[in-house]
């Protein structure tokens, strides 16, 4: 029972994403030919409620569930990274039609094979953790 609220807060997310139709692949394919607003809207509408929000907990100074001020660490300010993290995502992206959030989603509404991307990005997650200690940061 302790975990109901992180099982209810996923069923919201998915029937979001499913309502907003962002997790189709025709929204995402419309999205990277420029032909449609509808994904970048959503895109921009979390990028904006984030910075707001984040603001918002230094502003008011907001605490956590264990009464601890919530802390933001300072950036890393080298770009490298995120280039190849972004390419690599990407790319991912781009094969499966579907970034990580909605692949539960796709599999919830019966896509089964969305069952081998989340296999292929669990494995992906692993073997980052793996190896992370022998890759430049």
């Amino acid at each position: 029972m302790k975990f109901i609220k992180y099982i209810i807060t996923g069923i919201l997310f998915g029937i979001v994403m499913s309502k907003s139709e962002a997790v189709s692949w025709y929204r995402i394919q419309e999205m990277f030919r420029f032909q449609s607003f509808h994904m970048f809207g959503i895109i921009g509408t979390a990028v904006l409620s984030g910075v707001l929000f984040t603001w918002l907990i230094k502003v008011f100074k907001v605490k956590d569930l264990q009464a601890e001020h919530i802390k933001f660490p300072e950036k890393d300010r080298s770009w490298k990274r995120y280039l190849y993290g972004g390419i690599i995502f990407g790319l991912g992206w781009a094969l499966t039609g579907a970034c990580p959030g909605p692949i539960f989603v796709l599999l919830g509404q019966g896509y089964a094979i969305m069952g081998v991307v989340i296999f292929g990005s669990l494995l992906g997650t692993y073997t980052y953790g793996a190896i992370k200690s022998k890759l430049p940061h």
